[in-house]
């Protein structure tokens, strides 16, 4: 069993590999999130050399402020796209890779907002500074740091949006805890993510390469939103769900022919979903002079 620092550092080495590809367009035919292949042996790491897909990814090239060069194929959502980001708002991108949300949030944004990026891994944090550089964009920032204790102040962000990390992440309830810390009163965030429906087979839940591949490190979609919930957000809503579809092909590496019939169930199975909340404004916030008097 994998200590959390230990996840953290697989996660770290995989992602750093994948910063470091020189080739964008291959980039995200290296990774689980990817939209063609899990199991690609080129993939940094690889053990199982099998090209499948299974499509987490979703095509940003729609969307208004879309950089190819900062588009890995990592995520599994758009959540910057039902953000409700405004103009001047303050966005804190979780997990924020190559910087593919942070400039699509800085679309919505504009000159007058502010963008930061926070991320774990070095070589990440390096391809989004040289990416924000090259197009001469000064308001939009990328953080080093860890989503469980984040180096920003409280109350910062209007908007949190990531993609695909949170699943990553060993400790949830420390992570949404800071997510709720850097948001202001009235704030929210748009989080697209990995979860589960049923039991997911032992196979596929310890399995070291899907967890850096977005699926081992999820937990059941119902203990997701608690956990949002227990953390002190509202309005909780799921804004978008899919069924991510894992071929019999790699299945097979990890389960037996039972285990897979058992998984092909209805209502069971992995998803992608974007789920948003609010932090609820409180009177004190309202009036910050306030205070509260207890009786004898």
């Amino acid at each position: 069993m994998e200590t959390a620092e230990q996840i953290k550092e697989n996660v770290r080495l995989k992602y750093g590999a994948i910063a470091q590809q020189v080739d964008v367009n291959s980039v995200g035919s290296s990774s689980c999130c990817g939209p063609t292949s899990c199991c690609d042996q080129s993939r940094p790491g690889a053990e199982i050399g099998e090209n499948v897909p299974i499509v987490m990814a979703q095509d940003y090239h729609e969307l208004n402020g879309y950089v190819s060069e900062a588009d890995l194929g990592l995520g599994c959502g758009l959540p910057t796209q039902l953000a409700q980001i405004k103009t001047g708002d303050t966005v804190v991108d979780l997990g924020s890779g190559a910087g593919n949300d942070c400039f699509v949030a800085r679309a919505q944004t504009g000159e007058t907002g502010r963008v930061i990026g926070l991320d774990m891994t070095p070589a990440m944090i390096d391809r989004a500074r040289r990416n924000a550089k090259a197009l001469d964009f000064t308001n939009v920032e990328f953080v080093y740091g860890d989503i469980e204790d984040m180096p920003l102040p409280e109350n910062l962000a209007d908007v949190v949006v990531s993609n695909c990390v949170m699943n990553l992440v060993p400790n949830k309830q420390k992570a949404f805890a800071e997510t709720f810390r850097i948001l202001k009163p009235g704030g929210h965030f748009s989080i697209s993510d990995i979860v589960l429906k049923g039991d997911l087979p032992a196979g596929l839940q310890q399995n070291v390469e899907l967890y850096v591949g977005c699926v081992s490190g999820a937990i059941q979609k119902e203990a997701y939103i608690q956990l949002v919930n227990e953390n002190g957000f509202t309005d909780i809503q799921v804004q978008n769900e899919r069924e991510i579809n894992v071929p019999d092909s790699v299945l097979q590496n990890y389960l037996s022919a039972e285990e897979i019939a058992t998984y092909r169930q209805p209502d069971r199975g992995i998803y992608s979903v974007t789920i948003f909340a609010r932090k609820p404004i409180r009177f004190t916030d309202m009036n910050p002079a306030a205070t509260t008097y207890g009786g004898n």
